[in-house]
């Protein structure tokens, strides 16, 4: 069974920065790609970032960030400690809501490409 478990989240002020974590098990993690999503109070769950998977060691890995984001959030993946992060930078009082990460053999920027999730960490940025 394929498990997420997210780490990070907190209260920040605006202008700073946090680092979101996700370890995965069940399953190989190398050949999966991974995202981030996140939810705000009142509103649907929406795209953050997305990196996807290398079939072989020298293989292009791809990323991809939603427009809001994008110059401030990072993701990146360490295949060796089946952990995904996301860096973020610079961070801004919308940026408040619950972060989840997602994993599938696929990679892709809706709910919908994604059929692991895990349980969200809390991201507050108090202006």
């Amino acid at each position: 069974q394929v498990q997420l478990v997210e780490s990070g989240g907190g209260l920040v002020q605006a202008g700073g920065s946090l680092r979101l974590s996700c370890t995965t098990s069940g399953r190989t993690f190398s050949s999966y790609g991974m995202g981030w999503f996140r939810q705000a109070p009142g509103k649907e769950r929406e795209f953050v970032a997305a990196i996807t998977w290398a079939a072989i060691s020298w293989s292009v890995i791809n990323t991809y960030y939603a427009d809001s984001v994008k110059g401030r959030f990072t993701i990146s993946r360490d295949n060796a400690k089946n952990t995904v992060y996301l860096q973020m930078n610079s961070l801004k009082s919308e940026d408040t809501a619950v972060y989840y990460c997602a994993t599938d053999p696929r990679t892709g920027a809706a709910v919908s490409d994604y059929n692991y999730w895990g349980q969200g960490t809390q991201v507050t940025v108090s202006s």
